[in-house]
């Protein structure tokens, strides 16, 4: 018997669930604030995020859909990260719900926006770790083929960095002791970061 599941993703994974996001995973939250022209606040979790460079820091997200914010990353040129952490998971959920554009998230969630010190997007006072950002590309996703997809990945460069010192006993982070959440792959599933989860291992030399 074959102990090996293969499938091509163009002919479907013929599994109960979609095993690809469960395998690259868990996988930071993207919770994206922004602001439209005319200043009206945007917020919203996206699971395909990460961090792609040390110098200038470089972060990404991808939007399934040309949703409100990646409009407004387009015309406004900017974003913040936000980070998501236990406590703020249920509000997170919240700012996921499919609304009309002038519906503030904030509201909805019971946030606070907060104003960014270098860009125009507000931030989730709340939040014990945010990332002011400039966008430095916004492009459509393509397949190998070259056939447009539906999907928008916004790239910035990260230009202020704000930290709740509680999470920097002598000047060093402490992730887990921020509490981090991390989107698994099931329907509903979320990780939590914990202490116990540590472990060190130095590159060789």
């Amino acid at each position: 018997m074959d102990d090996i599941h293969f499938y091509e993703p163009a002919r479907g994974h013929g599994l109960r669930h979609d095993p690809l996001a469960a395998i690259v995973g868990p996988r930071p939250i993207g919770w994206i604030s922004t602001a439209d022209q005319a200043g009206r606040a945007n917020l919203a979790p996206y699971a395909f995020f990460n961090v792609f460079n040390y110098t200038p820091p470089v972060v990404a997200f991808s939007s399934v859909g040309y949703k409100d914010t990646v409009r407004n990353v387009e015309d406004t040129g900017d974003f913040v990260w936000n980070l998501v952490t236990r406590p703020l998971a249920e509000r997170m959920n919240m700012t996921s719900a499919g609304v009309a554009p002038e519906v503030d998230e904030f509201g909805l969630a019971g946030l606070t926006p907060t104003p960014s010190r270098l860009v125009s997007a507000p931030r989730v006072q709340e939040s014990p770790v945010s990332f002011e950002c400039r966008a430095t590309k916004v492009m459509q996703l393509n397949q190998a083929d070259g056939a447009m997809l539906d999907t928008w990945m916004v790239l910035g460069e990260v230009v202020g960095v704000h930290i709740d010192r509680t999470f920097l006993p002598d000047g060093v982070y402490d992730t887990a002791a921020a509490r981090p959440i991390l989107r698994g792959g099931g329907p509903a599933d979320y990780y939590e970061v914990s202490k116990s989860m540590l472990f060190q291992m130095r590159r060789p030399a």
